[in-house]
């Protein structure tokens, strides 16, 4: 065919046209690139240095240059601090806080227009794009004298005299190498972070922008994403993993998927630690309005509103070696607010969705380990705040939550606490729905060698006020057909201070057949130091609901000092004598309410 097609004069003048055409293009694009390479290499450089005070440097080792495309790829790419220049700017006292390095082994840019670059001092391209970039910042303590001249013009007023306008559609870092080495404590605090990608959305520097507080670092929109985060506490008994963390600085709008911190085994975490041994799990967190500049420049956390969904918290309480002593003030929610976060906090609203809580003891005596569990919790709390003008004008987080006593009966909660209270001020209230008390036992049976074999709860109502050494409050526990066995620490039976319990001690039902008025406990708890918040409110209810059933101090020391050993006729007769007695006290009781109705009918 390509003979043929070239046996015509016609055709062989076309071919030596186009062909003469091809070569008047190619040799001015030929010329341009191995000349405006170098001419462009030079206004970058020139660019970077007046940018940063000539305190940067950017080099290359190669450059692939495509005027038609409109493309460009860069080889070797580093961007370093020139180190005389910091140790000038040190000594003036302009130094800035941290220091950047970044090496790139191939850089491409797309749809750029190098003859605007070239002639109009316009530096405008479509898109940029890094793969694997390596990124160390070197945190130093920043020392400013008062002395210093401070350089107040902006990044376009230091470039303008080279270029007009810098402007780029799109930037994509991705799997970044990431290194911080701060110097500004005792030792060096390293951290390293590892796949994560950065992409930049319409970056425009020129007259305009210069001003424009919409934008983040010039740039419209950008979107930060951590994958796959992994580290390990200093002494090794913990594991923490982030399956992502992703941030736009335009929606101001952070998220978090798949938090997990996890202790090692509790026989070995325990061997090695005297603390407390906590579980985190959660799902999905996500921040609202979260003022990310604010916390780039002074560690403070500002959010609009914050939403924890689906998660798991267990605290397991420590069981090795002597009882603790130290004070466990530490453990309470306000405590930690004001003094364990370091940053200045304030959060808006947090709500919670979905959420498990749950609190593990070990019984030395019984061996065994007593659950208190709350499931589905859902709730919002409202002013989580340490900063010290937001405290000032309002003191008080209050949290109202739902969730599933044991996983059974719904339980409405409400807290408040006193942010800067000099004793930790706070009060909770609550109603539980009816529920079978055997319910319990897995907390009960474990933590007080007590097992109820029937018996339905009414309503459970109460409301305590509490600072960090003293609770009092009121308790309702309304109940009917409560009947209990006394265990030993394997858990049989203790069959004669059981039926001593049930005929004597324990009261059957609240209110007592006869009488509407039920039986209310008017509880004042003192604190032990060494017990946490969820024990301490534990306990004060345990004591509530005690009282209401007639277990007060008196009766338990009472029954603690049956033995079930010894001669069992003995026994058997103290329990028949404590039984009539009983049988005296009801009925004398039975008559008074009878009289009561009489005088009230008459």
């Amino acid at each position: 065919m390509a003979v043929k097609f070239l046996k015509h004069k016609w055709q062989k003048v076309l071919l030596i046209v186009v062909g003469v055409l091809v070569i008047l293009v190619l040799i001015p694009v030929l010329f341009l690139n191995s000349f405006l390479a170098p001419k462009l290499s030079g206004k970058l450089k020139e660019a970077v240095l007046k940018g940063t005070d000539s305190l940067y440097t950017i080099d290359y080792t190669d450059l692939d240059l495509n005027i038609l495309q409109g493309k460009a790829v860069l080889y070797g790419i580093t961007f370093k601090p020139d180190t005389a220049v910091y140790n000038r700017m040190e000594k003036s006292g302009t130094a800035p806080g941290s220091l950047y390095e970044l090496h790139v082994n191939r850089l491409i840019i797309s749809n750029a227009h190098p003859f605007e670059l070239y002639f109009k001092k316009k530096l405008n391209i479509g898109r940029i794009a890094l793969n694997e970039p390596e990124i160390r910042i070197n945190k130093y303590a920043e020392k400013k004298a008062d002395t210093a001249k401070k350089d107040d013009r902006t990044l376009y007023q230091k470039i303008s005299k080279s270029l007009k306008l810098i402007h780029v559609g799109e930037i994509l870092f991705t799997n970044i190498n990431y290194k911080q080495f701060n110097y500004t404590g005792p030792k060096v605090a390293k951290s390293e972070l590892k796949e994560m990608d950065v992409k930049v959305t319409d970056l425009l520097i020129d007259s305009a922008t210069q001003t424009d507080t919409s934008r983040f670092l010039y740039s419209r929109d950008i979107t930060t994403e951590l994958k796959n985060y992994n580290s390990k506490s200093a002494d090794g008994l913990y594991n923490f993993k982030v399956k992502s963390v992703k941030l736009s600085t335009q929606t101001k709008k952070l998220t978090i998927a798949g938090l997990d911190l996890k202790p090692i085994d509790h026989t070995l975490f325990f061997q090695k630690s005297k603390k407390d041994r906590f579980t985190l799990r959660m799902q999905d967190i996500t921040l609202y309005n979260f003022d990310y500049i604010t916390y780039q420049k002074s560690q403070t956390i500002d959010v609009k509103k914050m939403v924890i969904n689906k998660g798991k918290f267990e605290v397991f309480s420590n069981y090795n070696g002597p009882l603790q002593t130290t004070d466990r003030l530490v453990t309470f929610p306000h405590w930690a607010i004001r003094h364990a976060i370091k940053a200045t906090l304030n959060i808006d609203t947090l709500d919670l969705k979905h959420m498990s809580v749950m609190y593990s003891q070990l019984n030395k005596a019984s061996k065994k380990f007593g659950h208190l569990k709350f499931d589905n919790i859902n709730g919002r709390f409202l002013n989580l705040t340490n900063r010290k003008e937001d405290l000032a004008k309002n003191n008080i987080t209050t949290a109202n939550l739902t969730s599933y006593f044991m996983g059974k009966a719904k339980l409405d909660l409400h807290f408040v606490f006193n942010l800067n209270d000099a004793t930790y001020n706070y009060a909770y209230k609550g109603h539980l729905a009816p529920m079978n008390m055997a319910d319990v036992n897995p907390v009960l049976m474990p933590l007080s060698m007590v097992k109820i074999t029937s018996g339905r709860v009414t309503s459970f109502d109460f409301n305590v006020h509490s600072t960090q050494k003293v609770s009092k409050g009121t308790v309702s526990f309304l109940y009917h057909d409560l009947k209990v066995d006394v265990l030993r620490p394997d858990y049989t039976k203790k069959t004669l201070i059981s039926a001593l319990a049930n005929a004597v001690i324990i009261k059957h039902d609240n209110p007592d057949d006869g009488d509407k008025t039920p039986r209310l406990a008017n509880v004042v708890y003192i604190r032990p130091a060494n017990f946490p918040f969820f024990k301490t409110v534990w306990h004060v209810l345990l004591n509530g609901i005690k009282n209401c059933a007639g277990v007060g101090p008196a009766q338990e020391k009472k029954l603690n000092g049956q033995a079930d050993t010894g001669d069992k006729k003995e026994q058997e007769k103290i329990i028949k004598k404590a039984v009539k007695e009983k049988e005296k006290e009801d009925k004398k009781f039975k008559e008074a309410v009878e009289d009561k109705k009489k005088g009230k009918k008459d």
